[in-house]
């Protein structure tokens, strides 16, 4: 949610490097799953969490038409967030009781196969497995 606050034209930048080839894929937690609500509330953010959630997909919903990117929401626990951009990652750790813009963000490079970005990146094309495709 916080990206399209900070970078309002960043739909505008996914559509770009969508044409130019780049696959994108976001997964986005799903508002009405326990996993979702639970974490509202360890967090005692209370509906915080699912409103985000809902407001992200509010601001992804125009780039569902869009050949080479895809949305999806997910029911799992969410122990962190990750962004990726080739081969470097940005994984904000969720800390029990935390709200995420509280809790570390670690900046990983790819500089080998198995290290921590591939448990980061086959973390999250195991959560993507799980995904539902976001409805228009």
């Amino acid at each position: 949610m916080f990206l399209h606050e900070a970078y309002p034209r960043l739909n505008d930048l996914l559509r770009e490097r969508a044409a130019e080839g780049c696959s994108v894929r976001i997964a986005v937690g799903d508002a009405d799953s326990d996993n979702v609500q639970q974490r509202g509330r360890e967090e005692k953010f209370g509906h915080g969490i699912e409103s985000r959630c809902r407001l992200a997909l509010m601001h992804y919903r125009p780039l569902l038409a869009v050949p080479g990117i895809e949305v999806r929401t997910h029911g799992t626990t969410l122990y962190n967030s990750l962004y990726r951009a080739d081969d470097q990652l940005l994984a904000n750790a969720h800390v029990w009781g935390v709200n995420a813009y509280g809790a570390p963000v670690w900046h990983l490079r790819r500089n080998n196969d198995g290290g921590m970005f591939d448990t980061y990146t086959d973390s999250f094309g195991a959560v993507w497995g799980t995904a539902h495709p976001m409805e228009s």
